[in-house]
């Protein structure tokens, strides 16, 4: 049985600006129906790589397909409005003398689809039908991002990029218009290319995510294996706060106030890094200076004192000052657990849930 053809797929993207690699041999392939994230901060290449799809930017090198079929390469170059391809960005971009029919229908003309049939189809899907004679400055920015939703959709493009579409909206209502989002777009069958510098919206719309760093996609899966299975330091920290040990290599084994940990494949003299969250973090009371016994899942405890805690809603973060070395440490505990400046007690680390690296320079 033949694979499926992707309908989106880039392979070996390259640009450059002023002799510098800002997108650095970048390739994917996103299926029908599909929503991959390229995840990364501020200037890793994540938006120009979209702007050389769209056909706004032309690539130094590389090849870009919709549907199996070549749409740019160095020399051939089909224009932006015949690449099948959607395009929704966190302005909105929206015509402010046209309303909102006129705005969902622009990219109709010539398409020989029935215009107003789809566009009260889109609208009534995204809730807005009631508003379709409406312009603009009469809607809310939630509302605003649906008409531009619709607008995107309309053609019903193989493709649909959007770059960081939902960083305008209130915090309130992100979460919703994300899920509604997503839900139409699955439902259109558009293979989704989003951008974002937010892991938690990438974990929560993609189906795959593309971790980006210095123009390079680091690491490439679906969200669980992401934040659970890191390539780096960088990645894990990207995902989430971390706590890091620095320690020697002896034997393939690294002696910390925890216990030892494995460090396969690292030299004798080595140094590693063991990188872990602060939710992984087990507290305990101290008892006259003892704490709890050592086990298999945990490993040692080791001992340290209150320096500040703070309720952040969902959770308490506590941290500590470590008895051994002076090193300050955070945990985060479900609900409210505000133990006192000064306050001894015992830290121990959920072994399955460190991460083990060679250590990086500085």
């Amino acid at each position: 049985m033949t694979a499926a053809v992707p309908r989106l797929e880039i392979r070996h993207l390259v640009q450059t600006y002023d002799g510098k690699r800002v997108v650095d041999d970048v390739s994917l392939t996103i299926h029908a129906g599909c929503v991959t994230c390229l995840l990364g901060p501020s200037g890793c290449g994540k938006s120009t790589t979209l702007r050389m799809i769209a056909g706004v930017e032309m690539q130094a090198s590389g090849e870009i397909y919709v549907d199996g079929g070549l749409i740019c390469d160095t020399v051939f170059r089909v224009p932006p409005e015949r690449r099948h391809i959607g395009l929704m960005f966190q302005d909105f971009a929206l015509f402010p003398h046209l309303t909102v029919r006129q705005n969902v229908g622009f990219g109709l003309k010539g398409t020989g689809i029935d215009q107003e049939a789809r566009v009260r189809e889109l609208l009534n899907r995204v809730g807005l039908l009631r508003h379709i004679d409406s312009y603009p400055h009469q809607l809310s920015g939630g509302e605003q991002q649906r008409v531009a939703l619709a607008r995107a959709l309309a053609p019903r493009p193989s493709v649909m990029l959007m770059d960081e579409p939902f960083s305008g909206l209130d915090n309130r209502l992100r979460d919703g218009i994300r899920d509604d989002t997503l839900a139409l777009l699955k439902e259109e069958g558009a293979a989704v290319l989003l951008v974002t510098h937010e892991p938690e919206e990438a974990m929560r719309m993609a189906d795959e995510i593309a971790l980006m760093r210095g123009g390079k996609i680091v690491q490439r899966g679906a969200p669980y294996n992401l934040y659970n299975a890191p390539v780096d330091k960088a990645a894990v920290s990207f995902f989430s706060d971390i706590n890091t040990l620095r320690g020697k290599v002896q034997g393939a084994l690294t002696d910390t106030p925890f216990g030892q940990f494995l460090a396969p494949g690292v030299p004798d003299g080595g140094e590693v890094e063991i990188v872990f969250r602060p939710q992984h973090v087990a507290i305990d009371f101290d008892r006259a200076g003892r704490g709890p016994s050592p086990t298999d899942i945990q490993g040692a405890p080791a001992r340290g004192e209150v320096i500040r805690s703070r309720f952040l809603g969902k959770e308490s973060l506590v941290e500590f000052c470590m008895e051994h070395d002076g090193q300050v440490l955070k945990a985060t505990v479900p609900n409210v657990f505000l133990p006192k400046p000064g306050t001894a007690m015992w830290l121990s680390v959920r072994r399955d849930r460190c991460f083990v690296f060679p250590a990086t320079k500085g």
